[in-house]
């Protein structure tokens, strides 16, 4: 069971790792898109997106159907949960690292402001 969860985290990271993979997911909130759609604005071939599509839809960020030659592509945020929940557990650890280092800061200023 967690062998397949961290199989799962880690197609999903590797599919948002792209900034290309990004681009087309926050497109794709906005409403379903046809693989051209989501190819046009991008610097790249109709081949390229379709493998960049294959690996959202591998990591089941993406939901493609097809009607007649058409594809068409819906995101599926659910698997984002789940990345989500596995930086929340980090999220405790980064807050006191960022509040020890504000106060660092804090109290190197201080001896500043008396010299001045």
């Amino acid at each position: 069971m967690v062998e397949r969860q961290e199989a799962t985290l880690d197609r999903i990271f590797h599919a948002l790792s792209d900034p290309s993979r990004r681009a087309m997911l926050r497109r794709l909130a906005g409403g379903s898109l046809t693989i051209g759609e989501l190819a046009e604005p991008l610097p790249m071939s109709l081949a390229a997106a379709s493998k960049h599509i294959k690996v959202l839809e591998e990591s089941g960020l993406l939901r493609r159907d097809v009607q007649w030659r058409t594809h068409l592509c819906t995101l599926n945020a659910k698997p984002l949960a789940s990345a989500q929940s596995w930086l929340d557990f980090y999220e405790h650890s980064w807050d006191e690292r960022f509040d020890a280092l504000e106060e660092m800061f804090r109290k190197r200023k201080k001896p500043r402001e008396k010299k001045a």
